[in-house]
């Protein structure tokens, strides 16, 4: 993502510029149409969010306020990476991914790899400061940018939605086999995630090819796409037949069909998986984990570690209070971690 500055009585256009390769940056408040300074943020893998002043004439930058990290941090003890993977249909998929700086590519390290891929929704690489726990352990972290997201615009939505959708799951499998490849993992230690349409993802990645990954968090996952596709009396059905196809129609209910989670689930071995729901979720109804996590228990072949979490007063974002979020991510962690092998 870039800031192009257009000086309107010229019509000459410059590009702010940034050090690092892999960042995400956006606009802050700037009402006053005259002034020469633009206020934007910025932020990075391995960058707190930062607050700038921007000269545009001068074309120089004045930092405002960063983001506090109160355990420390120092930036310059994490290395983060732009990487690019290839689609089956050739198409390149970028791969943003942060690592400490003594990790050594030897294809043994703990990796969590997230993705989402829905609804034109871009996955910005920026700051957490909850992932430090894990860079500190020797993990990679990486997001995958696959087609569905609107990383790289508008095409890039198209293209992973309707009759595409199956786009956003080879993507994604594309992405963790260049991890693998390029050495910074292997499939044993290979960790993956995603929430909602990011839990669909999950399901039909696990569903395709489970022997390349160990672990799965799917956080609210919309698994049941087919039978919930054809309720119109549900919340969210009738206005998201733009983003999955309406299953009425021979045409999308044979598509759905094809990566629905729930009724692809068939008799093989899965990774170790933890799935997570909310009672009150109006978007991803409870029973749609729960009937999944069944179907699983019933049918798959190996004894990997299956477990059912439902917030039974929680809803779509989980549970409220800042505390409470945290505790809720350090349970999904420490799965992962468990899988992983990691003993404390």
């Amino acid at each position: 993502m870039k800031i192009r500055i257009f000086d309107l009585n010229t019509d000459e256009a410059h590009d702010i510029a940034f050090d690092e390769a892999v960042y995400a940056t956006y606009g802050g408040d700037n009402p006053e149409f005259e002034s020469q300074t633009l206020r934007f943020n910025y932020a990075s893998l391995v960058t707190p969010r930062r607050v700038y002043d921007y000269d545009m004439a001068k074309r120089s930058r004045e930092l405002k306020k960063e983001q506090e990290v109160p355990a420390g941090h120092d930036p310059s003890e994490y290395v983060s990476r732009r990487l690019w993977a290839t689609a089956p249909d050739g198409t390149a998929v970028p791969i943003s991914l942060v690592h400490h700086r003594d990790v050594q590519l030897d294809g043994e390290n703990p990796c969590l790899l997230y993705g989402y891929g829905s609804y034109g929704i871009s996955m910005d690489p920026g700051f957490s400061p909850t992932r430090l726990s894990l860079l500190d352990r020797g993990f990679v972290y990486a997001i995958a940018h696959i087609r569905g997201g609107g990383d790289l615009g508008e095409t890039w939505k198209n293209a992973g939605k309707l009759h595409d959708k199956m786009n956003s799951f080879t993507d994604f499998i594309a992405c963790a086999e260049r991890l693998v490849e390029a050495g910074y993992t292997c499939p044993e230690r290979l960790a993956i995630m995603g929430g909602s349409a990011g839990g669909l993802l999950m399901g039909a990645v696990v569903n395709m090819r489970p022997d390349l990954f160990h672990a799965a968090v799917a956080q609210v996952p919309f698994v049941d796409v087919l039978s919930t596709m054809q309720d119109p009396t549900l919340p969210l059905t009738v206005i998201e037949y733009d983003e999955w196809g309406n299953p009425e129609h021979r045409a999308y209910y044979e598509t759905i069909r094809a990566y629905s989670p729930y009724d692809n689930v068939r008799a093989q071995a899965y990774p170790h998986l933890l799935i997570v729901a909310g009672l009150n979720d109006p978007r991803v109804q409870y029973w749609e984990p729960a009937k999944w996590c069944a179907k699983l228990r019933a049918t798959k072949t190996d004894d990997n570690l299956l477990l059912l979490k439902t917030h039974m007063g929680a809803g779509h974002a989980g549970v409220s209070g800042r505390y409470e979020a945290l505790k809720d991510l350090a349970f999904d962690y420490a799965f992962v971690l468990d899988r992983l092998g990691f003993s404390k």
